[in-house]
């Protein structure tokens, strides 16, 4: 069910490697998120899904801000899993598990299922949707963030006018497939949700931090996103990273730059058994 990215390799251990970055980079859009989702947890014990969990960071904000619940994070990445572990260490109401979460979720049986960005590489969005939706407890709510379009996301745009990409079908499992709002309101219904309308989310990516940001900002995008699968291509790779830099310095404040970015917060309610 899931689309043949390597989240249990390579991408997964550059991704569980880089984590503190990854966190600092979604910071300004997470504590949007956090405040949905503890708005849409229910008032008394219950269990919460977060699917695609990668490091951790929203099953431990909802374990501690929740003492009361019971919260399960799945991930396809074994590395991704083994930093959440480590993250959640002492927390006795959540737990991380490795595998494919449409699995795990029929023994879950969520009142509540959250995701920061890990719902947009299903190979079978709607399929997928309404294996959780059935997996559920009845009435779940459904809470995830999400890229919006590629060219509000300037960590994506500022890659492509240094080395224009190859077109991409707007339903292709990836980062910006879930950026058109009509088509994941499809997806959802579909699946047997019933999807608010999303909100729009702009927040500052923070590619950088430090005495030097603009180099820190190049290190971070070199092992995450566009840029890094650019200069895997590039035949020039030094050249490429002479660009980026350049290109990054004009968002530099003293000590960060932060690129502008957009993303959609969902909330979906389960609707009745088909």
């Amino acid at each position: 069910m899931i689309a043949g990215t390597d989240w249990t390799g390579f991408v997964g251990d550059v991704w569980a490697d880089e984590w503190r970055r990854t966190d600092r980079s979604f910071a300004n859009l997470t504590d949007q998120l956090e405040a949905a989702i503890l708005a849409a947890a229910p008032p008394g014990p219950f269990r919460a899904l977060d699917i695609g969990c990668g490091a951790g960071a929203t099953s431990l904000a909802l374990a501690i801000a929740r003492p009361d619940a019971e919260v399960v994070g799945v991930d396809l990445s074994q590395s991704l899993v083994d930093v959440a572990r480590n993250r959640l260490a002492g927390l006795s109401n959540c737990r991380v598990e490795q595998g494919d979460v449409l699995v795990a979720a029929a023994a879950i049986r969520a009142d509540l299922l959250v995701s920061r960005h890990g719902v947009m590489f299903f190979a079978d969005p709607v399929a997928a949707f309404a294996a959780l939706r059935a997996a559920a407890a009845p009435g779940a709510t459904l809470i995830f963030s999400c890229f919006g379009p590629r060219r509000d996301n300037r960590f994506a745009t500022l890659v492509d006018e240094l080395v224009p990409p190859e077109p991409v079908a707007a339903d292709e499992p990836g980062p910006f497939a879930f950026a058109d709002p009509e088509r994941v309101a499809d997806i959802l219904t579909r699946a047997g949700w019933l999807p608010d309308a999303p909100r729009r989310v702009p927040f500052a990516y923070r590619a950088g931090a430090g005495d030097d940001p603009v180099a820190d900002a190049v290190s971070f995008l070199s092992r995450i996103g566009p840029a890094a699968a650019a200069l895997r291509e590039a035949s020039e790779p030094d050249a490429l990273r002479l660009a980026l830099a350049s290109a990054l310095a004009h968002y530099r404040t003293v000590d960060a730059v932060d690129l502008p970015a957009l993303g959609w917060i969902w909330r979906a309610q389960a609707g009745e058994p088909a």
